[in-house]
């Protein structure tokens, strides 16, 4: 096992802030990094799907990776996300984020081109030799159509700096099927909202997690609750909860999770083109969501979480 990663716990995917004019906002990124974490989130994700990467460029990504680096000043990891179209691309993102010194990177395959198995292998492999960083394979074949199977895994156990798998598919079986595979080779990561209590069930040791960027005591909370195999006092809050998850498994999640950043006043609502803003029947369905969710939000479990700062 890689000597320096002990992930668990909830890593926000952070959302990457604009302006009206979509230039970026880094400090109001930074202001949402530090919101965060003195909320008492266990990690940051950022440059993910959630932090619009492919709508930034590299320079931008440099300064996401500085600005997380330099919040959190050492309290909570920070990883970056890697999502190019070429492995060239990746290899290059990835040398950047060893120069700035954040402490991981989670590596998408390589996107728009839908690779056959042994091509997604040998993306992983390219990307975890060109780096000492500890790297979290990331799996998401509902949006980046190439599924990274466990027998794919387990042809990169010799990689050693690929140390964390992040399963978005949605399928908690593929955990114990890995498991079953590569023993514990891999630290696991729940990637997908809306199953991250069955997933820390099968084995997740952390939750990449959408929309604990609004409610990241709740987030941080639950996913406690289910670690500590206290499954009576998790599923009331996860009930509550649920609506709201599901939004982080719809295509335009990014819109939905900064809309409800922005009901909190954690952040703004604005995406990048080609994201544009829900329509007006999609914004007040959320609205409403988030309406109801605030009238009926739970007293918290106590799970050791600090208070906010």
């Amino acid at each position: 096992m890689h000597q320096r990663i002990s992930w668990e716990g909830v890593f926000p995917a952070v959302t990457t802030q604009f302006r009206e004019d979509f230039s970026l906002d880094i400090d109001a990124t930074a202001r949402v990094m530090d919101a965060l974490i003195r909320d008492g989130v266990s990690g940051l994700i950022v440059c993910g799907t959630v932090g619009e990467n492919c709508s930034l460029t590299t320079a931008e990504k440099i300064q996401i990776m500085e600005a997380g680096k330099s919040v959190a000043a050492g309290r909570v990891p920070v990883i970056c996300g890697i999502a190019e179209f070429t492995t060239a691309f990746a290899v290059e993102t990835a040398r950047e984020a060893a120069r700035i010194g954040v402490d991981g990177v989670m590596v998408m395959p390589a996107l728009v081109y839908s690779a056959k198995p042994h091509e997604t292998a040998a993306h992983f492999r390219a990307v975890s030799k060109a780096t000492d960083l500890p790297v979290m394979v990331y799996n998401n074949p509902p949006i980046y159509k190439n599924d990274v199977t466990p027998d794919i895994l387990a042809t990169l156990t010799d990689c050693e700096t690929i140390v964390c798998f992040k399963e978005s598919s949605g399928d908690t079986r593929r955990f114990i099927d890995l498991r079953n595979k590569v023993g514990d080779r891999y630290v696991l990561f729940a990637g997908l909202d809306d199953v991250v209590v069955e997933s820390v069930a099968m084995g997740a040791q952390g939750w990449v997690s959408g929309m604990s960027n609004a409610f990241p005591r709740e987030g941080e909370t639950l996913f406690r609750l289910a670690r500590q195999g206290r499954f009576a006092e998790a599923m009331p809050l996860y009930e509550w909860f649920m609506p709201l998850l599901h939004l982080d498994a719809r295509p335009d999640l990014v819109q939905c999770i900064k809309l409800c950043e922005h009901v909190m006043g954690r952040g703004t609502h604005i995406t990048r083109p080609p994201r544009l803003a829900l329509q007006p029947h999609e914004k007040a369905e959320v609205e409403a969501m988030m309406a109801a969710a605030l009238k009926t939000r739970p007293a918290l479990p106590d799970v050791g979480l600090k208070t906010a700062a």
